[in-house]
């Protein structure tokens, strides 16, 4: 633990590294998964739950906390740490993504955002220097300055002129932010799929300089493969000495992947979401708890896991609480999902470590090329 914000590499395989980001509040074992606690909870998991599974780190969202309770009134609580329960670091966005997405509530000009609120229609102005406002209120360890996020496919004139606000607005937000000891300011790489368009953002936030970038833009409809070949060169055209954050990503496989080609940081809505819905992930690939073939099964999950669904229920019982549409479905799906994206994160830390990182992944594809197998 540090009285700063720090990065520290201590292991390369390939383009791969494993680290640690050093905050006030505790370190951040990298690669990271971040699990989302949208509205300042995890859905479905107490804090104490989510520190369990191995997560250093959590991200909370601007959009939805500015908008309920208001960062104000979390502030005035002690802020977003204390208002949780949460005492380790926190990564907050900016808002960007979400209010990009409200579409026909919004209206962007070069100064900001006016939207309206989807709970209650009331009107609000998101800048850049508000989204700072915000998110020191709320006490993140980690901002993200506020960008424009556009939709994949987009042409190439929509996504260049995205990308050079998103940059003047990067720039607005490191002045705002000003000087915060102790916290750490991230700007985000936008893009598009367009190898000089990323190269053009990456040079203006180095520029710029943070203490960590995002490889923003990505996950938002291009697929895996495109989204693989912008990874392929765009960690390269950031600072080797600081974090890198891929954003909202994602299954399984793509956070192998990314981790392969040098990313730091990631976080998914997916493993809390699947678990809400019946999904539950394994080192085997995907279970549909909802199944009828599950109705009489008294295996777990995953015989190799040692969360509490699979230590202690059967998927018979988890597919009769599902059906049931009892809580407790969600709770032990979602700590499940928790756990494995935890322990896959451990797993390539410790490969990266061993320099076994080839060997590590080769072993992750065949076993979800294996499959699910039934035991009858």
């Amino acid at each position: 633990m540090s009285d700063r914000f720090s990065f520290a590499i201590t292991a390369v395989d390939g383009a791969a590294r494993t680290g640690v980001i050093s905050t006030p509040r505790g370190d951040v074992r990298t690669p990271a998964f971040m699990p989302v606690g949208t509205a300042a909870t995890v859905k479905a998991m107490l804090p104490e739950s989510v520190a369990a599974t191995g997560a250093d780190i959590l991200l909370g969202n601007t959009y939805h906390l500015m908008l309920r309770p208001t960062a104000e009134r979390i502030a005035r609580l002690g802020g977003l740490h204390a208002f949780m329960n949460w005492q380790r670091p926190i990564l907050t966005d900016s808002g960007g993504f979400q209010v990009m997405s409200l579409a026909a509530l919004r209206k962007m000009s070069e100064e900001g955002v006016r939207f309206k609120s989807h709970i209650d229609g009331s009107e609000h102005h998101l800048t850049p220097e508000r989204s700072m406002e915000i998110q020191r209120l709320l006490g993140s360890d980690i901002v993200m300055a506020f960008d424009e996020c556009p939709a994949l496919p987009s042409t190439d004139a929509v996504v260049a002129a995205s990308m050079r606000r998103s940059m003047r607005w990067a720039a607005r937000s490191r002045e705002a932010f000003g000087a915060r000891p102790g916290h750490a300011l991230f700007g985000i790489m936008q893009g598009g799929v367009t190898r000089e368009l990323r190269e053009e953002s990456a040079a203006a936030l180095c520029e710029i300089g943070f203490e960590g970038y995002a490889v923003g833009g990505l996950a938002v409809g291009e697929g895996q493969e495109a989204m693989f070949s912008v990874l392929d060169y765009a960690p390269g055209l950031l600072p080797a000495d600081r974090p890198r954050y891929l954003m909202g990503v994602g299954k399984p496989d793509d956070i192998v992947g990314a981790v392969e080609r040098g990313i730091d940081m990631m976080d998914c809505v997916l493993p809390s979401r699947s678990g809400r819905t019946g999904q539950a992930w394994t080192r085997r690939g995907q279970v549909n708890i909802k199944n009828a073939r599950h109705m009489d099964d008294p295996r777990p999950l995953d015989a190799d896991c040692a969360c509490p669904a699979c230590r202690s229920y059967s998927r018979a019982y988890l597919h009769h609480v599902f059906r049931a549409q009892e809580i407790i479905a969600s709770m032990l799906l979602t700590w499940h999902n928790l756990h494995y994206y935890q322990e896959l994160m451990a797993g390539l830390r410790v490969a990266i470590a061993a320099g076994q990182l080839a060997a590590f992944v080769a072993d992750f594809h065949a076993l979800r090329a294996e499959g699910d197998i039934e035991p009858f």
